[in-house]
């Protein structure tokens, strides 16, 4: 019989809920605690999920003797002391995306679960859905020949709140943070490793935040990567790869798809198209790999290791020197 792992969520906003429904595909997966900044938030969301242990603050939560590993979910300046707390109190963790403002706070991260002993892991909970493993599969199988260049592009239009998430300084808004960490981090899961130049340009916001961009990045042997992101502008949603023998193409919005088109020849003009239709609302994949890395005593996932979240967090903190942006918190 499969070890039950429980688990408990820090914080209660959208992207929370949205991993509680994950665990819920999980046969093996409790959610047994939520932590919150006050009692009536974390009794409305115990309400929603039946979660039986309500913490009215992130230290109790923490300090809950009966979960394995807890999921921090609170916005981007708050990952840091967030990971922290729950490291020190002995649990395991998986934390939003981006794992940290920078990447100092990051490698303070990976420092500490590795002297713990304790599983970390960043929560790229695209990287774990059947389309990206198939596409992890064309490219370790060779039939795109050598990769030559990635594309990528994640731009939704929000409302200009000052106040919100995406917009305010103080809680590390701006599109990079929020969406662009999607496309560069599939441009290092394709490429396989980090650019050795990176080029940018951005509009800035009147709030001193990344409302859009586009980078270009330039590997080693040539490759190169053409990605953008906004919070401001809607963009297509789609991603490609192009070899020297064949092309994929994830149809929109590729960070949580369905479906890949693959050319084996890059010149044929009708490619194979394949549907991977996902259980649950996709969460539950990264939920699962926690899990199985927690059983296997691994200390983080070969899918998402640790060092490179470090390397992605490094390429953010170039980008984000170039345009002269660094937060109240640094």
């Amino acid at each position: 019989m499969t070890e039950t792992i429980h688990w408990g969520i820090l914080g209660t906003g959208n992207i929370a809920h949205k991993f509680a429904q994950g665990l819920q595909a999980l046969p093996d997966a409790v959610l047994l605690a939520v932590g919150s900044r006050a009692q009536e938030t974390a009794d409305a969301f115990g309400e929603e999920f039946s979660v039986p242990h309500r913490h009215a603050s992130y230290e109790a939560l923490a300090a809950d003797p009966d979960i394995d590993i807890i999921y921090i979910s609170t916005p981007h300046s708050f990952h840091y002391e967030n990971t922290l707390l729950c490291l020190d109190a002995g649990k395991h963790v998986i934390c939003e995306k981006p794992f940290a403002i920078n990447a100092v706070q990051a490698g303070e991260m990976i420092s500490r679960a590795r002297a713990h002993g304790l599983f970390l892991m960043d929560a790229v909970w695209t990287r774990f859905l059947p389309v990206m493993v198939r596409l992890r599969e064309i490219l370790g199988s060779g039939a795109l020949g050598e990769v030559r260049m990635a594309q990528a592009d994640f731009g939704f239009r929000a409302a200009a709140n000052p106040e919100s998430r995406l917009f305010n300084p103080q809680l590390g808004g701006g599109a990079l943070l929020d969406v662009g960490i999607y496309v560069v981090q599939f441009a290092s899961m394709v490429l396989g490793e980090p650019p050795v130049d990176i080029t940018s340009q951005v509009q800035m916001g009147e709030t001193g935040v990344d409302e859009q961009s586009a980078l270009v990045f330039r590997y080693g042997a040539g490759q190169l990567a053409q990605l953008s992101c906004a919070i401001r502008t809607t963009t297509h949603h789609e991603a490609s790869v192009f070899g020297t023998e064949g092309r994929v193409r994830l149809h929109s919005p590729w960070w949580r798809g369905t479906t890949l088109t693959f050319w084996r020849s890059p010149g044929v003009e009708g490619g194979e198209t394949e549907t991977l239709p996902f259980a649950g609302n996709g969460y539950n994949y990264e939920a699962a790999e926690a899990m199985a890395c927690i059983r296997a005593g691994k200390l983080e996932s070969s899918v998402m290791p640790l060092d490179e979240t470090l390397q992605l967090m490094e390429t953010l903190d170039v980008i984000r020197a170039q345009w002269g942006l660094r937060y109240p918190m640094e």
